[in-house]
């Protein structure tokens, strides 16, 4: 009956941070869709509408600047009062924020008040996603058995494009049936009014999940850090770095594949539609290849996992602008589906786990938090300013994207494989202790959770 119960709730809270983190993210993604299709025109008027673009993605980078902030918050909080009850808070803060996106008048109405509103209102979304993810992650992560880590954590991880899905298929629907006035008009307010729907069931079905088990034997025998943010960067200083440097081409071709693309695109005179269309099925066929990309890593280890989605990422993105410098269907469809459904997955889905199980219980939610919000900003955030301004420098060109894109990669795949491995199967240690042996013998406490039997 005990692993009845169990298993019960490691699908409940495997569904509670999916449906969740697909919320937040629809919130943050639906921002960058509308950056490239109605905000430069709507929040930033210029006369050259790739400087209003530019504008509109210097807003949406400020999301990510203040990510790492929210990380830090409520990775603190994560690791000090419960997981369950930051990702509660986070929730409520992107979501409503996105609500009142869909309410505020343009600059048109009221001037320069638009886009200032609009910056204050990214800044907290930025603040709120920054604490999501590494919480979402970490309570599905400490419920799952050591063995199947990679695949149940990797769950959470469709949210990300689940949340980007929705707002993209929305869009590409509004574009089919309305007149580009009637876009810029009131059609482009219905994806950031319709995210309320998403917040309260993401909400409600938190709400119905329980505390961590490894948190709340921490709580009991009273080993929960004063301070574990300073903490975790004292003692796994190094470790954080590298991690930094794993996540960057993730987060940077993410960015690259589902949104420069369509201002790159917009240059070039590239069909938008087919681009938002190619972008849906290849995010579409990542809900399968993610789970099986968990799984994978749980057979033959996180790193191996991560750095072939790293390599093949490098190897992708000059084919990649070639096919959409081509304008072939079939070229442009086929690179972006290996691209991203393939090549991001095996990137994305071994974070879920990798990032948790470097770290003791006591400053595991403050080291994942940093590691995926500095990597997402520096990765996605900066990139947004980078590759538009390299469009508008270069007249168009994709040279310098192509050679950020291959840099990143280097740096990532080097910082994957100097990681250590932590796959249970892979490193041949005690499947209940979290993390690799090195980091094991260093925790104050057991890292392992009680759902799988674990020793005290």
């Amino acid at each position: 009956m005990a692993d009845q119960n169990s298993s019960a709730m490691l699908r409940r809270v495997a569904f509670a941070s999916t449906i969740g983190t697909a919320a937040e993210y629809y919130d943050f993604f639906v921002y960058g869709t509308a950056a490239v299709l109605v905000f430069g025109t709507k929040f930033f008027p210029s006369s050259d509408p790739l400087i209003g673009t530019l504008a509109a993605f210097a807003t949406y980078a400020v999301g990510f600047i203040a990510r790492p902030l929210g990380g830090i918050v409520f990775g603190h909080f994560g690791d000090r009062i419960g997981r369950k009850k930051a990702l509660i808070v986070t929730i409520l803060i992107v979501g409503l924020g996105t609500f009142l996106i869909g309410l505020l008048p343009d600059y048109a109405q009221i001037g320069i008040w638009a886009p200032a509103a609009l910056i204050l209102i990214r800044v907290l979304q930025g603040f709120g996603v920054g604490g999501e993810q590494a919480g979402a992650v970490l309570l599905t992560a400490e419920y799952a058995p050591p063995l199947k880590r990679g695949f149940f954590a990797s769950l959470v991880q469709l949210g990300a494009p689940a949340g980007f899905l929705i707002p993209a298929g929305i869009f590409a629907i509004l574009t089919a049936t309305l007149t580009h006035e009637q876009l810029l008009d009131w059609g482009w307010r219905l994806p950031f009014l319709g995210s309320i729907v998403l917040v309260v069931v993401g909400l409600y079905i938190r709400l119905r999940t329980e505390e961590s088990p490894v948190f709340a034997e921490m709580r009991k025998t009273q080993a929960v850090e004063s301070r574990p943010v300073v903490e975790v960067v004292r003692q796994f200083g190094p470790t954080i770095l590298k991690g930094v440097g794993a996540k960057l081409i993730e987060a940077c071709t993410f960015a690259m594949y589902t949104m420069i693309v369509l201002a790159y695109g917009r240059v070039h005179g590239i069909s938008e539609s087919l681009l938002l269309q190619t972008i849906i099925v290849s995010v579409t066929l990542e809900l399968i290849a993610i789970p099986l990309a968990g799984a994978l890593s749980d057979r033959i280890g996180r790193r191996a996992t991560f750095m072939a989605g790293s390599l093949l990422q490098v190897l992708l993105v000059v084919p990649l602008f070639h096919a959409l410098d081509s304008g072939s269907r079939l070229a442009i469809q086929t690179v972006m589906i290996l691209a991203i459904t393939v090549g991001h997955s095996l990137c994305y889905a071994p974070q879920a786990s990798l990032f948790p199980e470097l770290f003791p219980a006591r400053v595991r939610c403050s080291g994942i938090a940093l590691i995926w919000q500095i990597g997402s900003l520096i990765g996605s955030g900066v990139l947004g300013l980078v590759a538009v301004k390299m469009l508008q420098m270069t007249g168009g060109s994709s040279a310098g994207l192509i050679v950020y894109v291959m840099a990143l990669g280097i740096v990532s795949t080097l910082c994957i494989y100097l990681l250590p491995e932590t796959a249970p199967l892979r490193r041949g240690g005690d499947l209940h202790d979290w993390g690799t042996p090195s980091l094991a013998k260093s925790s104050r406490e057991s890292h392992s959770s009680p759902v799988f039997a674990a020793r005290r």
